[in-house]
């Protein structure tokens, strides 16, 4: 920060803060407002930045909170906020400096001030403070006026109308912030909130008809990722002639206390971590999600959902549905190559899975894709780095590959692509692997993760069910990811023998002592038992299927043939080993009938022969492997705090105190 904390310190007594949240009224048209406005400083982009500030201004913020209903003082702000919206547009085009500086501190100090109001007041409480009272001349009764959807509607259409340029960046930015902070009243609740003032506010009414363009707004700020202007940039700029009348009002209305006050300074150097990121990309995306998940009302469904369900790709030529007034077109192009650039934040990863699931144009259109390893990549490296990531991430990440391994044409897709040198797989150099084998071999590395670590069952079945949807169309596996099949399944079957040794030992203890209760080891090898009877169906479905394609499979299953002897005559298997013994039989005999001490090129060699003269009619057909992604009952009790979590977590700034926070416990992010 440009002031050191003693600086900031100061700003409790600084007088034009004292006088806003003082016991007496401020006319809108009080000079005042001219001087409370004209402080220099670049945006707080980290949640640290914001934190000393609010602590440093919270005796103020408290002040108002106690005198505001008897000065009106915050609506005389909203009011001056308002009225220099009206000509921001012009501002911007003219590049009037001046005019968007004001009007962009203005929405600052309401956004700051509305943090505290909303952490610590109800809904109904806020709407008293934010009703403006105008008393007319000459009548006894008062207009109130409420001015919570005034400021929303002006804070969309400032998002969606005004261009975005270096002058124009920060208070776009503040605008998207401020939406945010008027939505976080759901940080302060347990329960998911189902009715909410402020979300009335935003699904009918004068918001209503922008909820396409501020979808696609907030879209298009993810797509372009544009960075945040050098600091300075949005600010007054002294000509270089010494400046004209307007910069003499604006430096020498500046002097004095709010000098104290330069958040990262005019002129100086921006975080390494800014240089490299969008802080208006990630808070339009942060916005778009906490929109996407509002809770439908009663009597309307989400119309930020139906948009994000709805649109469409620019080079679409139907016309769009007049039964939905909420779709609109964008480019999948530009889409496609921002979600595959920017996967390593939760935030792309849920984006991603809620346009695959909820959009089926672009659903279609990414699964049309020829460069699908672009999107693909991104989300097995997320899987790889399992440690590293939170369960959510994850849960996301092997959601997408779930949904995408519903197409078949996916699935076949897969194995054409062929990659190099893949370089964040280290357990084993991968000169070259197709797309599909190294998809198997992050989804088994997952698998094995969670059977040592996490032991999570829903991990579990999702993985299994994205390698059962790929493995009718299994082709030309990698040598490598053929013996993880079998590797897995060897790790499985030793699983097995442990749990019921264990409950045979359980069992004779408790023959001569009736103390303690058992374990249910019942429980875990039905578990196990499942898992097993799955990957022994995976490898059916493959062998039944594309066996002429994949002999690395079918030598790496005679390598380790001895592992599947015990399940040959196991109840819950006998149906589904009936074909790998067959496969195991007929290849061991054609080996045998080859000779001894052959080379593993040779015994290829005899696969890939007696993959074409084994007939199929003697491999028994069982029903295609087939899964699909089914989102839970009440999805929102999970996507909610999720999505909260990570504008909580978020670096760009916003901060709450931890301690007021009611949706989620501090390790749920």
């Amino acid at each position: 920060m440009g002031a050191n904390s003693s600086s900031i310190s100061d700003l409790p007594e600084n007088e034009y803060l004292k006088k806003l949240s003082g016991a007496e009224p401020i006319s809108e048209n009080d000079p005042f407002w001219n001087q409370l406005l004209s402080f220099s400083f670049t945006t707080p982009t980290n949640s640290a930045d914001l934190k000393l500030l609010e602590e440093a201004t919270i005796s103020v913020c408290k002040s108002l909170v106690e005198k505001n209903p008897r000065t009106g003082n915050l609506g005389a702000l909203i009011k001056v906020f308002l009225s220099r919206t009206k000509e921001l547009k012009i501002s911007a085009e003219c590049q009037n400096h001046l005019f968007i500086w004001q009007a962009h501190n203005a929405l600052f100090i309401i956004c700051c001030l509305l943090k505290v109001f909303i952490s610590r007041m109800s809904e109904e409480e806020l709407q008293l403070h934010f009703t403006y009272e105008e008393k007319t001349a000459g009548s006894y009764g008062t207009e109130r006026e409420d001015l919570i959807e005034e400021l929303l509607c002006c804070l969309i259409q400032l998002i969606v109308e005004i261009p975005l340029l270096d002058i124009t960046y920060s208070i776009s930015l503040e605008a998207v912030t401020t939406l945010i902070v008027f939505l976080s009243c759901q940080l302060f609740h347990k329960e998911i909130l189902r009715e909410s003032i402020i979300h009335r506010y935003l699904m009918h009414g004068r918001c209503l008809p922008y909820t396409s363009r501020l979808v696609k707004t907030l879209l298009y700020n993810f797509i372009r990722q544009e960075r945040s202007p050098p600091p300075g940039a949005h600010v007054f700029q002294q000509q270089t002639d010494g400046g004209g009348l307007l910069y003499g009002i604006a430096s020498g209305v500046a002097t004095g206390l709010w000098t104290v006050f330069t958040l990262g300074g005019v002129g100086s150097k921006p975080s390494p971590q800014l240089e490299h990121c969008s802080p208006l990309a990630s808070q339009s995306l942060l916005l778009l999600l906490v929109l996407a998940n509002l809770t439908d009302a009663p009597d309307t469904p989400n119309p930020y959902r139906q948009a994000i369900m709805s649109f469409k790709n620019t080079q679409d030529s139907t016309a769009l549905s007049s039964s939905n007034p909420h779709a609109f077109q964008i480019n999948f192009n530009s889409l496609y190559t921002a979600l595959s650039e920017q996967q390593k934040s939760d935030q792309a990863t849920l984006l991603l899975y809620m346009l695959l699931h909820q959009n089926s144009n672009v659903r279609t259109y990414v699964l049309a894709r020829t460069d699908i390893e672009n999107l693909v990549l991104p989300i097995l490296e997320i899987l790889y780095h399992v440690e590293e990531r939170n369960s959510h991430h994850v849960y996301m990440a092997l959601i997408i590959l779930l949904i995408l391994t519903e197409d078949d044409g996916f699935n076949r897709s897969i194995h054409e692509v062929i990659l190099r040198n893949i370089t964040w797989y280290a357990e084993r150099v991968l000169t070259e692997i197709s797309l599909g084998s190294l998809l198997i071999l992050v989804v088994i590395r997952t698998i094995q993760y969670n059977m040592t670590r996490t032991r999570d069952k829903y991990l579990h079945t999702n993985c299994l069910a994205a390698l059962a949807n790929m493995s009718a169309q299994f082709r030309s596996l990698h040598q490598y990811a053929a013996q993880r099949i079998i590797s897995l399944f060897s790790l499985l079957s030793k699983k097995h023998n442990k749990v019921l040794e264990q409950a045979t030992q359980s069992l004779r203890g408790s023959l001569g002592s009736n103390d303690s209760p058992l374990p249910d080891y019942a429980q875990d090898l039905n578990v196990i038992e499942e898992v097993i009877r799955m990957m022994l169906e995976i490898i059916n479905s493959c062998l039944t299927n594309s066996l002429h394609h994949n002999p690395n499979l079918v030598y790496a299953l005679l390598y380790k043939r001895d592992l599947f002897e015990q399940f040959r005559t196991h109840p819950s298997f006998q149906d589904i080993m009936q074909n790998i013994d067959l496969v195991i039989s007929f290849f061991s005999s054609r080996l045998e009938q080859a000779g001894a001490e052959l080379s593993v090129e040779r015994v290829l060699e005899i696969i890939k022969q007696g993959a074409i003269a084994l007939p199929k009619d003697r491999l028994r057909k069982f029903p295609e492997l087939k899964f699909k992604y089914v989102e839970e009952e009440q999805p929102e009790e999970f996507f909610i705090p999720y999505v909260w979590s990570l504008v909580y977590n978020s670096a760009v700034a916003l901060y709450w105190n931890p301690q007021d926070i009611q949706l989620f416990t501090m390790d749920s992010g």
